[in-house]
């Protein structure tokens, strides 16, 4: 073949369809993570969060779980869900909120979240910091002794 030749089979095949890497969870796909009861699946989780599943969810965890429910049933298919402004920023994030939309207060303002599969088993406080990250820059008045003498302008 010339440069400028393309071979016909290729040609015929066309564009080559982007193949996407399926997720799973320490083995086990989302299909099966989404079927799977609530006790296997906190048996996959860390032991922070056995613990705590084991324990039991108490009333304001349920509610937000029914809330994130109800908002992705009403959603009309194919859009996102209506966000869902939450205080709880120890939820641990489990296979039936993906999808979410969840509004996490900092402090300061609720910070908007889209819950994706590689969240799962994370808390809902990753993905909102409650401060903001230092930047260093030049040391500023009384980070020194010397900085007593720098005229202030």
């Amino acid at each position: 073949m010339a440069d400028g030749e393309v071979d016909p089979e290729l040609a015929a095949a066309g564009p080559k369809k982007r193949t996407f890497r399926k997720f799973s969870y320490r083995g086990v796909d989302l299909d099966a993570l989404l079927d799977m009861s609530s006790e296997d699946l906190v048996q996959l989780f860390p032991a922070r969060a056995r613990r705590r599943f084991s324990r039991g969810l108490k009333r304001k965890p349920m509610a937000l779980v029914k809330k994130l429910r109800k908002a992705k049933s009403n959603a009309p298919a194919g859009e996102k869900p209506e966000p869902v402004r939450t205080h709880l920023r120890n939820m641990i994030i489990m296979p039936e909120m993906i999808g979410s939309l969840v509004g996490i207060y900092n402090g300061k303002m609720f910070n908007q979240v889209e819950i994706k599969p590689e969240m799962i088993g994370h808390y809902l406080a990753e993905f909102s910091l409650s401060y903001k990250p230092v930047k260093h820059g030049r040391p500023g008045i009384g980070a020194t002794h010397s900085s007593r003498f720098i005229p202030l302008k």
